[in-house]
């Protein structure tokens, strides 16, 4: 096997494997930290291993061997200056094989303690995002800058730092305790919604980055089987609805396509089919849904609707309600008054819109000038349509968007 084949074998493992082998080294260790660099140590090992002698029966059980087996060397080396690490490597070494390891009764719980570790809140959400897509996601560095569109050293310094900043917090490497589980499930949920969103609804030139979007599903999945929550399939579903319709957002050009624009033929069935089932246990949990799940709802109306004129918008006004009262935000306020729009009327629409800028919410940002551009186009106010519209592209950053916008503020031309 040459390197390049060596190279593509241990990145495969890694994705697949990496919160699992993370997880137990940060188990035996106590140290989430140390674990990571053991992992990253073994992985070098297996590049130059691996090329020579070919892929290992269990690949996953060999990195983890490797990683126990550096844990104990650098706890004997850290023995001269503390007694502590002395009786660690003696202990380690003690412990039965690396298969003993992937013991099938811990490895959910390493894997959720790992999930809430990285997603810890004493972390900025930008190293949260970072540490949860390289240790749990299994992306190396270079994936992850390239997903966000920073340097490669960035990213590194995020992980790096998010690291210390676990280490001098004291956090423990273990599932939280009951009273903190809520809180702390949520920042889990939160840090897997903003990768998907990064990813779907890109902030640099491209359209869809279908990398992340792809990895937050898993790591949705991944929480569904760690713990079946209402908001956890809440959150699922709302993925798997929201990606169901990237095939139709773009046409044979690789120009965007709106919502209402899109060919629904397009859909994915499969994903369709998916997000629905996780809404409805979401559902069936009777406790009333959460903001994942309500925004979840709101994806199931547009994807069971045959065209864009049979969406139930009456409903989707109601939901948004809800979920402005469970999660008030002014993004959650202009999605409402598109909903307005579409069930009353672009006027009482407009009505909302202009009351949400009047109290200077999203201030700053493309979306409502674009909002109040399409209705006012509606409404055949043409001129102060283009306004709009033209305040919205001197705001907006993205490339994919600003194309929409030009060829809306052409057609008002």
């Amino acid at each position: 096997m040459n390197s390049n084949e060596a190279r593509g074998a241990v990145e495969a493992v890694w994705r697949m494997e990496s919160a699992r082998i993370v997880g137990a080294l940060a188990r035996y260790t106590g140290d989430f930290s140390l674990a990571e660099d053991l992992a990253q140590e073994a992985l070098a090992e297996a590049l130059v291993s691996w090329s020579v002698n070919g892929v290992p029966g269990q690949p996953a059980a060999w990195l983890l061997t490797t990683g126990r087996r550096r844990a104990i060397d650098t706890f004997r080396r850290r023995a001269a200056l503390d007694d502590r690490y002395a009786v660690l490597a003696r202990d380690l070494s003690d412990e039965p094989g690396a298969d003993e390891l992937f013991n099938e009764e811990a490895i959910d719980d390493d894997v959720l303690a790992l999930m809430f570790t990285a997603c810890h809140p004493v972390l900025s959400r930008e190293s949260r995002i970072a540490l949860t897509l390289r240790v749990v996601g299994g992306l190396g560095s270079d994936e992850i800058a390239k997903a966000f569109l920073v340097p490669v050293a960035t990213i590194q310094a995020r992980i790096t730092r998010a690291k210390k900043t676990l280490a001098a917090a004291n956090v423990p490497f273990a599932v939280p305790e009951a009273h903190e589980l809520d809180e702390r499930l949520s920042s889990v949920l939160q840090v897997i919604y903003l990768i998907f969103t990064e990813g779907s609804y890109a902030s640099g030139d491209d359209w869809i980055r279908t990398g992340l979007t792809d990895e937050a599903r898993r790591l949705a999945r991944m929480m569904v089987r760690l713990k079946p929550e209402p908001e956890v399939f809440g959150l699922l579903s709302l993925l798997e609805l929201t990606s169901a319709r990237f095939p139709a957002r773009n046409d044979d050009d690789g120009r965007p396509v709106l919502l209402e624009d899109q060919d629904r033929r397009r859909w994915d069935s499969s994903a369709i089919r998916r997000g629905r089932a996780a809404l409805a246990r979401a559902v069936a949990a009777g406790r009333g849904l959460g903001a994942y799940g309500l925004q979840a709802s709101i994806a199931e109306c547009h994807a069971i609707a045959p065209t864009a004129k049979d969406t139930d918008w009456s409903r989707i006004v109601v939901l948004y309600e809800a979920l402005g009262r469970l999660a008030p935000s002014p993004v959650v306020e202009l999605n409402h008054a598109v909903a307005v729009a579409m069930a009353s009327g672009p006027a009482a629409g407009l009505e909302l819109v202009d009351a949400i800028s009047a109290g200077g919410k999203l201030a700053g940002s493309h979306m409502l000038p674009t909002v109040r551009g399409e209705l006012l186009s509606r409404l055949g106010r043409s001129e102060e349509a283009r306004t709009a519209l033209q305040e919205a592209l001197a705001l907006c950053g993205s490339s994919a968007e600003r194309m929409v916008l030009e060829g809306k503020i052409r057609e008002l031309q």
